[in-house]
């Protein structure tokens, strides 16, 4: 399977990253292991995940997705073979705001490679952009863990465009890390923050882009086409934005394209998101064999320019 360099770094991801929100969410510790051997198995080789993944599950304290991971890794004795990627400063029920201080992000990355039983991670990046600290701060922190060896390379996730030009510029003034990828919530769907305020950044500077919400919540997976359907899975609540006249309108775009590929309507959506510029791999989440096998179709899948052209006019915002 082709891969694709994760911006300026050496890390080399397959065209799909594994979302890790799922691991003692809608999937126990079990399925986890079933389901991470099929994806490695199929060819794809990095992982996603979170210091707080799944703490909205009652129960749940935040730090599920990380232990199950970690408990892979070591069973499967496969560090060496898959990138990890996870963040750093999302909030949780104890911490109600973003936190990018370097106090403590220096403390969660001593957590988080305790329950990835890791000595280092790929991809640290800040999950939600803490505004109320100087990106310079938060910059610091990161060096002085890339320089003991416990993380290689940074990313950001959710911040504003203003501020992600910010920390690049006070990165280059004051010699620290640059940011090497930017993970944002961008689908068919959800288009026009990102290519309107960070696409021109990210392509500008060469930021490698690994979107989340690659489905829209699985709606572009066509599973969800009423207000019916919204029972279907726990997240069929985070649906209901979605079944719009603009919705229906995609929906029926990746009907057509389906039919004409004979792949599934996942495969569909996930190959447009691989063809847009700056994009280096979405994220998705797979509960079951048949998510893994829309995944190998969206990497297999060589659809004209034409049907790409057709399929992001035919989504683009009003």
């Amino acid at each position: 399977m082709i891969k694709k360099h994760l911006g300026n770094t050496d890390l080399q991801t397959a065209p799909i990253i594994f979302g890790g929100n799922v691991f003692g969410w809608t999937l126990d510790k079990e399925e986890s292991f079933t389901i991470l051997d099929e994806f490695v198995d199929r060819g794809f080789n990095m992982i996603d995940t979170a210091n707080n993944y799944s703490y909205w599950v009652e129960g749940n304290v935040g730090t599920e997705s990380e232990h199950i991971i970690g408990e892979w890794l070591k069973t499967r004795a496969n560090r060496d073979q898959v990138i990890i990627a996870t963040k750093v400063g999302g909030r949780n029920f104890i911490q109600k705001h973003p936190n990018t201080q370097k106090e403590h992000i220096l403390k969660e990355v001593e957590e988080s490679l305790k329950r990835l039983n890791t000595d280092y991670i790929d991809l640290y990046q800040t999950h939600y952009d803490d505004e109320s600290t100087p990106v310079e701060e938060t910059l610091s922190a990161y060096d002085k863990l890339i320089k003991e060896g416990k993380v290689r390379y940074i990313g950001a996730s959710n911040i504003t465009a203003i501020r992600l030009k910010e920390s690049l510029d006070k990165a280059e003034k004051y010699n620290l890390p640059k940011y090497a990828t930017l993970q944002p919530e961008y689908n068919l769907f959800d288009r026009q923050k990102f290519e309107e305020f960070l696409e021109p950044m990210c392509d500008k500077l060469q930021l490698g882009v690994i979107p989340y919400y690659s489905l829209a919540s699985g709606f572009l997976s066509g599973k969800y086409r009423s207000i019916d359907d919204l029972g279907k899975s726990v997240r069929g609540k985070d649906i209901e934005k979605y079944l719009t006249p603009r919705g229906f309108s995609i929906l029926e775009g990746l009907d057509v394209l389906a039919q004409k590929y004979q792949v599934s309507l996942s495969a569909v959506a996930l190959h447009w998101l691989m063809n847009q510029k700056t994009i280096i791999a979405p994220i998705a989440s797979a509960t079951k064999s048949t998510h893994i096998s829309s995944f190998v179709e969206a990497a297999e899948l060589q659809m004209s320019t034409e049907d790409l052209k057709w399929l992001t006019d035919i989504s683009r915002p009003n």
